[in-house]
């Protein structure tokens, strides 16, 4: 029998709501992936509310979760690992060194980082020290990264508003030659109006640009869940191009069915928004991408 693809998430939970791990395992383990997941920081809730409870977990806490990780075997075992939003700089320089671990163990894992660090609005919202790691330590080790334009232009130190400057920021940050660069929420100079767009860059400047209705809905957890939905796609043998166009029309299903039940964060019980994950197990990805 093979074994389902096989996930290690790392990045932050909360007791209640849907954002990091709490928002991106459950769309893996839908379309029948397996997951490890490895928490960066525990919260009571997103921070969209009055109040919010939970720590970044102690370094020396979190350093013994790795090492349990290691300790059964799951770097070698991982087809990806996942990284996301990181509470404290010790943690960071641990997450860094476990990815180059298990990339040096087993060359085969693809690595998704996303890196989670602020947003037009709030602006940064993790130390810079932190921002300093994803951009000097991690972003190098990509095979995937998924920053929204604010991130992306944070990090390159140069604004982000047309492909050229998608294609500079790549460069700046040093990402492999066979990297691929996946800016969300993209609109650029000549992005057509009510739209928005998820734009991919990968190696020799090859572009693909993927425009979809732009929602007056910004809520938490909506990265978390695309970043999720993409290693879901291709997971499941799903191309690149597809599966962002997947993971784009299910993030905005998300959001519509978030903003009819006047909820503050992506909601992940809406049941055709299922069925696709499922049809994705089922390698039915047509389904997924069709027209809400």
């Amino acid at each position: 029998m093979t074994l389902p693809p096989f996930v290690i998430s790392i990045q932050s939970q909360v007791v209640f709501g849907h954002v990091g791990n709490s928002a991106a395992l459950f769309p893996m383990q839908a379309a029948g992936l397996e997951m490890a997941a490895i928490p960066t920081v525990i919260f009571s809730n997103t921070p969209n509310y009055p109040t919010q409870r939970g720590r970044a977990l102690p370094p020396e806490f979190f350093s013994d979760l790795l090492q349990g990780a290691r300790e059964r075997g799951l770097p070698g075992r991982a087809d990806f690992i996942l990284t996301g939003y990181i509470g404290s700089l010790d943690v960071a320089l641990m997450v860094a060194d476990f990815v180059a671990e298990a990339k040096a163990v087993n060359p085969g894992l693809t690595y998704l980082c996303d890196p989670v660090m602020g947003d037009t609005g709030p602006g940064l919202y993790v130390p810079e020290a932190i921002a300093d790691v994803m951009r000097d330590r991690l972003l190098p080790m990509a095979n995937i990264a998924t920053p929204n334009p604010f991130e992306l232009s944070w990090l390159a130190k140069r604004k982000v508003a047309t492909t050229w400057d998608l294609e500079t920021a790549r460069q700046v940050l040093r990402f492999a030659p066979e990297a691929q660069l996946i800016t969300t929420g993209c609109v650029l100079e000549d992005t057509a109006p009510g739209q928005i767009e998820t734009v991919i860059l990968g190696h020799e400047g090859i572009i693909s640009r993927h425009p979809t209705k732009r929602l007056p809905i910004g809520l938490p957890g909506t990265g978390d869940l695309f970043a999720g939905l993409i290693i879901a796609g291709l997971a499941r043998g799903v191309p690149l191009p597809r599966t962002v166009e997947i993971a784009q029309n299910l993030t905005s299903r998300a959001l519509d069915h978030a903003n009819a039940l006047g909820a503050g964060e992506v909601v992940l019980s809406e049941p055709e928004f299922r069925r696709a994950l499922v049809a994705l197990d089922s390698k039915l990805s047509s389904v997924a991408a069709g027209k809400r």
